[in-house]
């Protein structure tokens, strides 16, 4: 993997200079007519062509707020101020964290909802007088304000402050860490967190002066998150665009953040999701969010292998061996590699199938990891749609340079050959060579039959967390993409297995609020590597859940379209869970006092609840201790929440 290569860093508003420099890679990197190979230059597996079907990737769609503007009043609301905005990384943000929200520019239907977050911006043009005064009732009635850039429009005094002034382009933000919303923030990591990297691309920030209470400040000591409380509410006004900050490290376009592409602990837009998630937890007293883990366990685990070097495909197998050994599924990004050039021989001939063949057999997963493995195939053209074996012949001429070569051709002509020849299901993973990224990748994935990526690696993402991709990896439009970013990786010194210290470290501070550990290793040799994996696998197994990069997708996929709405009775409180797609082992997080009334395939331990299945819908019934009932004030819910245990 070496270093993640990546496009030029731009943003929305910059698309056409993004379009500009891509093409001028182009014509640096790529050509269109590759070398005459010599037969011992490429083996044909005689027969087999294809695929013949066309690819078409489909226009950019803009996503609707309509498509999250229904829900009940339990949920988190959030205001829309301006539809041209970051808006999707907010809710991509909150469906990761488990946070039930609905997304509304309608303020009278966002104050039927006890938390609301005002997003982007508060301006004196924003809303009206009537809207402003409605929006500052609700902290000093009970409720949770959120709004993040609040400049203007008379609210000074409902969030605690008296001036709002556009601040220096700071590149921290330091938490206090004696607020209780940072109760569960144990780590020095969380403690500052990341605001800019490098100086294009960079977010603005404001600060507040005169504040009565802080949640987060920048290094120069000025306001950065504001925290007022009221007998029963609350009032959080932040000096940032949320929204672009989660969105930055999502598209991965983030350089400058930080040193580390992975192996090290950078929860970043973690702590940012948990905070929101404590303000809705303290501020709704029916706050039910969905767990990140399955079985209720702390920690998700995926081997995952990039195979893309002579000696690896009948390495793969005994990794593969070990694996089913302890009831694992692995993960194996196969190269299908059939052209000898710069970067090694063929590998991906009639041994290599009977390899590939063989890791079917054994249950493990078959993902693609390109045909040329090209550092430059983040500037590839996306191509025709109708590259097929054994037409299609992308050469690598140096590390920076290769012919013949298209987006479309490696995803599509990778997958035939692997799907044709491996036996397995049709394959719906996705790792590209160096993880070198091309921006049109969330489009082409999909367009291919693809469905989960790891193209990215956590720190890079700034997330321990899933999450939804955008076209172009931009801020208009969603695609059914998920990413699986890198967690651990083989390539630092000093050697991998020299750093299963370091790594379970890495592991017990994901854990803590039910992160993702993606685990990449080169099957070039066993040794220390395979040593590793099971030294790895026999400290974490008794508190992680371990599958595939398909098992732990398909999960996640179905607990991202999950819709989890609250209701009371006078005797009981209903969850309602509807499960567009069915999903299996789901967790769920409720309010402290809540007991589950008996009803099979389900159970509780503490304030967690784990459904054995859920298909379209399904409700669960809890009595809820009296104290805690319905329209409880907020400032009870803080009491409780300091007093509790919570591993995570």
């Amino acid at each position: 993997m070496t270093t993640p290569f990546h496009g030029p860093i731009v943003f929305g508003a910059m698309t056409c200079s993004l379009l500009g420099l891509v093409g001028w890679f182009h014509v640096q990197f790529t050509e269109t007519e590759p070398p005459t190979l010599q037969a011992k230059d490429m083996f044909v597996f005689h027969g087999l062509t294809g695929p013949t079907e066309k690819t078409v990737v489909a226009p950019s769609s803009p996503s609707s707020p309509q498509k999250y503007a229904v829900g009940s009043p339990s949920r988190l609301a959030v205001l829309l101020t301006e539809e041209r905005s970051n808006w999707l990384g907010l809710a991509h943000g909150l469906k990761s964290i488990g946070v039930p929200f609905v997304v509304t520019r309608d303020y009278q239907e966002a104050l039927k909802h006890r938390v609301i977050l005002v997003y982007p911006t508060i301006t004196g043009t924003s809303f009206s007088r009537e809207v402003i005064r409605a929006l500052a009732a609700v902290p000093r009635n009970g409720g949770t304000l959120i709004a993040t850039q609040v400049l203007g429009g008379g609210l000074e005094e409902v969030f605690g402050y008296s001036e709002v002034t556009v601040a220096l382009r700071h590149r921290e933000i330091r938490w206090n860490r004696a607020h209780p919303l940072m109760e569960r923030m144990t780590d020095p990591a969380e403690w500052v967190t990341k605001l800019n990297g490098e100086a294009e691309n960079s977010i603005g920030t404001y600060s507040y002066g005169q504040t009565r209470g802080v949640l987060g400040s920048y290094p120069d000591g000025s306001v950065a998150v504001t925290a007022k409380d009221y007998d029963r509410g609350h009032a959080y006004a932040i000096g940032i665009d949320l929204g672009a900050l989660l969105l930055k490290g999502y598209n991965n376009r983030t350089d400058g953040f930080t040193t580390s592409f992975d192996n090290r602990f950078d929860p970043t837009i973690d702590v940012w999701l948990r905070v929101l998630k404590r303000m809705y937890q303290m501020g709704e007293p029916n706050a039910v969010t969905i767990g990140t883990v399955p079985f209720g366990k702390s920690l998700s685990v995926m081997f995952t292998h990039d195979v893309d070097f002579t000696e690896s495909m009948a390495n793969a197998v005994a990794y593969a061996e070990f694996e089913r050994s302890k009831g694992l599924t692995g993960t194996y990004f196969i190269q299908a590699k059939y052209i000898r050039d710069y970067n090694d021989d063929i590998f991906f001939d009639e041994q290599g199938a009977r390899h590939l063949a063989r890791l079917a057999d054994l249950g493990m997963e078959l993902a693609s990891h390109t045909v040329a493995h090209s550092a430059s195939f983040n500037t590839f053209p996306m191509g025709t749609g109708r590259e097929q074996y054994p037409s299609y012949r992308p050469f690598v001429k140096t590390r920076s340079k290769a012919f013949g070569a298209t987006i479309l051709g490696e995803l599509r002509v990778s997958k035939f050959l692997i799907d044709r020849l491996g036996g397995g299901p049709a394959m719906v993973s996705f790792r590209p060579g160096e993880l070198s990224n091309p921006f049109s990748l969330p489009q082409a994935l999909i367009a291919t039959g693809f469905r989960y990526s790891s193209a990215a690696t956590a720190n890079n993402s700034l997330t321990h967390l899933p999450y939804q991709m955008t076209y172009d990896r931009l801020s208009e439009s969603e695609v059914d993409i998920f990413e699986f970013p890198v967690t651990i990786e083989d390539e630092e010194l000093p050697p991998m297995g020299e750093r299963i210290p370091q790594a379970l470290v890495l592991a017990k501070q994901i854990a803590r609020y039910g992160g993702s550990v993606v685990v990449l290793i080169h099957p070039n040799i066993l040794g220390h590597k395979l040593e590793f994996e099971k030294q790895f696998y026999e400290a974490v197994k008794d508190w992680a859940w371990f599958g595939s990069m398909r098992e732990f997708g398909d999960w996640w996929s179905a607990r991202n379209s999950l819709h989890v709405d609250v209701a009371s009775k006078a005797d009981r409180t209903m969850v309602s869970i509807n499960a567009p797609r069915r999903i299996s082992n789901v967790t769920f997080e409720v309010p402290i006092g809540w007991t589950l009334l008996s009803q099979g395939g389900m159970r509780q331990a503490g304030r967690t609840i784990i459904v054995d299945l859920v298909e379209q819908t399904r409700v669960l019934h809890f009595a809820v201790d009296g104290v805690r009932r319905g329209m409880e004030p907020v400032s009870s819910v803080i009491s409780h929440s300091w007093r509790r245990n919570d591993p995570k």
